[in-house]
Formats: structure tokens, sequence, C-alpha cells
């Protein structure tokens, strides 16, 4: 017989245990509330934020941590492949390095090879949030990446790419993985795939997770709970936030004034559909490329580069890292020859701060372009070019007044797979007289429209997600 079963025979489904449902009544209900008194909250229950330095520093002592330049002949289960010369790993695994050939339909240079960055897999960089004493805290991380400059920074609970937590390199398990993986032990408060540097890596993305929990989660040593507002002052400091911890924190579902005035110039329809138009206009084709073919590079012992010294290298190294998952091995990395600079124009418009988002085309992103910085360059890689020919406003951030200057630091970029990468963020006052229409590729959006996007895939770049976290985290002074 069918039909609907008589009440008697029903069988109810397992709701949640009640520790669970409360957190998850939490979690749904006056979460940007929640995070707007983490931002506000300048020390916690954890370490005080002028001490955060100084722990960092002591894990450094506490562990052996050394990084050498090395030729390529001295790479470890890695070598340039006889076929195609492509840097791979024997394990087919991790990542290789390969060439590409772009053609574009805009700006000084319509058509150039690079060497890049292939890594299919998907990586994690979550981080894991527990309320102590009525405040949000993040449980931050110790960690040591080879390219940092300074080798040691700030980053997420849990930054580890799929070879990694699957021990491919036969190491010690991931801490904290089990929260991020499987059946999760909390409540997810933002899940998002983001992309990674599209200039150096081939369509690269990494999941970036958020989960709270009402566990007991004593931190190990190369751990500490912190909350919003120190970690916002923590990235008004050089070097020490990594860009892990950064993008994860751009993705926080925080509320803004804007938002709920409902005054940006654009509305949100407005703004989807202009993004869908930049992405349409664009004509880019990107040709996957075997590395030894890639014109205008050379490959020596200890390098593959260009003859002019523009842009980056490829180079080897020999890492020492005693608290690590694996103590000891080599990798390629990607060396940039200059320092970044990398800024948002803001304005207000009616009294709502605005920040000039830049649609900016990167070989390696997978849907053409997505909303960068204003600025986002390296001046020497332009300096040669006629002033008619450099970056829009690129002359106006170098120049600008330090009083027109909201936030100004230096960070590192991916220290897994960027040797001494850093550039110079900034927050810059544009003049008052800046017109509300600017250049083809531009647009004024709110910090609130901006923020809203990050939460999807595909929309926010990995820089303007740097900046945007130092926004949500209270670290940039009132736009």
């Amino acid at each position: 017989m069918t039909g609907t079963p008589d009440t008697a025979t029903r069988t109810a489904l397992p709701g949640p245990d009640p520790a669970t449902a409360a957190l998850r009544r939490r979690a749904e209900t006056g979460l940007p509330e929640r995070l707007a008194r983490s931002a506000a909250a300048t020390e916690g229950a954890g370490p005080r934020t002028d001490e955060v330095a100084d722990w960092l520093a002591e894990r450094v002592r506490a562990h052996r941590f050394r990084v050498d330049r090395i030729p390529f002949a001295a790479l470890d289960g890695w070598s340039f492949a006889p076929d195609s010369g492509n840097l791979v790993h024997r394990s087919g695994r991790f990542f290789s390095v390969e060439g590409v050939g772009v053609t574009v339909d805009h700006g000084p240079f319509p058509q150039w090879q690079q060497p890049i960055i292939h890594q299919p897999e998907v990586g994690i960089l979550g981080i894991l949030a527990k309320e102590i004493d009525g405040v949000l805290h993040f449980l931050m991380q110790a960690k040591m990446e080879p390219g940092n400059r300074n080798l040691l920074q700030l980053s997420p609970t849990v930054q580890a790419t799929r070879s990694n937590y699957t021990k491919v390199h036969k190491g010690a398990d991931v801490r904290y993985l089990e929260y991020f993986l499987g059946p999760r032990r909390g409540r997810v408060l933002a899940d998002v795939l983001q992309s990674e540097h599209g200039s150096w890596f081939l369509r690269k993305a990494n999941r970036n997770v958020l989960v709270e929990t009402d566990e007991d989660v004593p931190p190990h040593e190369d751990f500490r709970w912190l909350t919003l507002g120190q970690i916002g002052r923590l990235l008004r400091l050089d070097n020490l936030v990594n860009m892990d911890a950064r993008t994860v924190l751009a993705g926080l579902p925080t509320s803004s004034a804007d938002d709920r005035l409902a005054r940006a110039l654009h509305t949100d329809r407005e703004l989807l559909s202009w993004i869908t138009a930049q992405r349409a206009r664009h004509e880019v084709r990107v040709e996957r490329l075997p590395l030894a073919e890639v014109r205008g590079w050379h490959r020596t012992p200890t390098a593959v580069e260009r003859a002019d010294g523009r842009y980056f290298r490829v180079v080897a190294v020999a890492v020492e890292a005693g608290s690590r998952e694996t103590a000891d091995w080599t990798q390629p990395l990607i060396e940039p020859t200059g320092r970044g600079v990398t800024a948002f124009l803001t304005r207000r418009f009616g009294g709502v701060p605005h920040l000039l988002v830049h649609a900016r085309v990167e070989a390696g992103l997978l849907d053409v372009l997505e909303l960068a910085p204003t600025v986002q360059y390296v001046p020497e890689n332009y300096a040669h070019l006629d002033p008619d020919d450099r970056p829009p406003f690129l002359a106006e951030v170098l120049a600008a007044d330090p009083r027109r200057i909201r936030y100004e630091a230096v960070h590192s970029e991916e220290g897994g797979r960027f040797l001494d990468a850093e550039s110079r963020y900034l927050v810059v006052e544009a003049d008052p007289g800046t017109p509300p229409d600017p250049p083809e590729g531009y647009l004024w959006v709110t910090p609130g429209q901006l923020g809203a996007l990050a939460q999807h895939a595909r929309y926010v770049n990995v820089q303007a997600r740097t900046l945007l976290a130092c926004i949500n985290a209270g670290a940039v002074g009132p736009l």
C-alpha cells in the first residue's frame, strides 16, 4: 500500500545533540555582530597582543630552521622532465613548474610566455574559532614557510595541500585537521574556494574555511588563541600575518554601515553585471607549453630566468624545519625580482566610503579576471616604458602624501611557493576631485560590496583579499 504512514509507524530522523544545536543557533544568529565584538577586542584570553611577536621569536628559537639556495642538480626527488623540460616531482604530486603562452587584447604587452606553477590539487586553509569569555577567538599557528623572509609567521590553524594532509611526504599528521575534514566537530561559519596568485599559479584554488567549536581545544605550543582585534593590530606590522591567514579572514561575513545605508554608487546587481561585461569584453588565450620551449627565458644551473632580469626567476632551496610535518626537504620556488606595490584608492561618495577596484586579467585565473586593488604592480617592471604606457594610478600611489595614507604595511606573499615575495600594501585617500566615473576596467565599490563578493568563489583576487582582511580586522583606519 502506498501513501503517508500513520503517526504510529513514523520513524523520527535523529537530530543534532543539544550542544551542537546550541552552537548552530549561535553561529547563525548575529554572526556579524559577534565578529564586530571580536574585532573591537584588542586583547583576549591568550597572549597579550604585544607579546605575540616575542612568542613567534621564541618558536623560532625552539626549532631548527634553515633555508639554503642550491643548484637544481641538488634537488632530491625533483628533476627536469627529459621530454618537456618541466620541473616535476618523482611522485607526480605536489606541483610542477611548466610554461604558458598568453595572448590578451589590451595593455602594453599583448603577448608573452612565462614559467608558471601547476598545482591542480585543492588545499585547505582553515581557521578554528571558539567563543571564550563571550568573545570569538581564532586559533592561529606559528608556521614556518621556506619563502618567508623571516621564515615564521602567524598562519591559519590548518594550512595544508592535499599532498601534505594525505602524507605523500610520509610525515607527521596535520594538527587539528579533524575540524575541517570528514564529519566535522564544529559548525561551519564560512567555506569557499578562492583563487591563488593568478600571475604565478595556473588555475590554483584553495578551500578557505572557518569553523566554530564549543569543545575544549588546548593549544599546542605552536598555536595561540587570538581575537580578531588582536589580529588586526598585528596586521599593521610588517611580515607577521601570513597570506593564507589573510585570505581566510577576508571571507568573514561582516556587516558595515554602507550596507545599511544602501547608498553605494552602484547597486549589487549593477556591480555583478559590470563584472560579467568585463569578463565578456576581454579576449584572453592561455596555452600550456613545455618549460623548455618558453621564449625569452633560459636555464642556468641555479635559475630559470629572463636575460633582462625582470619579473621573477625559478630557483631551488634546501629546507630544514623542526616544527613541520617533514623535518627536511628540497623544492623549487619562484623568486620575484622586486617588491610589489598593492593599493586601494578610497574616497567617499555621499558620505559612504568606496574603494576603486580594477577588473584585472591574469594568466592563471580560471574566469579571465577578478577584482583587484587599484594598483598591483612591481614598479621596476614598468620603469622602462613611456609614462602613458605605465599602469594607471601607479604614479599617484607612489607619490601619495603621507597624510592621505590610511594604511601601510609590508606583507609576504605565499611563502610555500614564493621566495622573499613581498608587497607594500596601502590604502590611500584619493584626491577629492577624483571623478565617480573612472577609466575603463575600474569601478568604485563599497567595502561591504567587496566583502560580500569575497564570500563567493573567483570574484576577488588574493591581493584584494589581503586588504579586505585588514579592513575586516580593524587594521585600517577610518575610510
